[in-house]
């Protein structure tokens, strides 16, 4: 096998769960090879370089062999080398910042005087990110 198509060989190394998602990525400009835009219709090939866009992580696949259906996941390492750089992977542990304002089951929407506290409290956390 000389080459493959790109959406099958994503959905074949378990990157993407269906080929039609592997599509779709091809599609949404989410995926590139070579840093160029790809269709899903591509054909891949060994020692290409794949970057696929998970957000918030661009992660970076090496293709060791080509591959044309769905492989069990202990073989997934035989035909993509993971080589996505360590500050990509960093990103998933982010801590979330969200702030959540903890009010009784019930009561309803806030009133207008709770609303401003709520925005001056947001505005006040806001001032606190823009000095770091």
């Amino acid at each position: 096998m000389s080459s493959v198509r790109l959406d099958k060989w994503l959905w074949a190394v378990r990157i993407y769960k269906t080929r039609s998602d592997a599509a779709e990525a091809c599609r949404t400009n989410r995926v590139l090879v070579g840093g160029a835009y790809v269709k899903p219709s591509r054909e891949v090939k060994c020692g290409e370089v794949v970057s696929v866009k998970k957000m918030p992580v661009t992660y970076t696949f090496r293709v060791l062999e080509l591959v044309s259906s769905r492989q069990p996941a202990k073989n997934v390492p035989l035909y993509a080398q993971n080589i996505t750089p360590q500050e990509e992977l960093d990103k998933l542990n982010i801590p979330r910042e969200t702030i959540f304002i903890a009010r009784d089951r019930g009561t309803g929407r806030p009133t207008k005087k709770e609303r401003r506290e709520i925005d001056a409290l947001m505005d006040d956390l806001s001032y606190l990110e823009d000095d770091e």
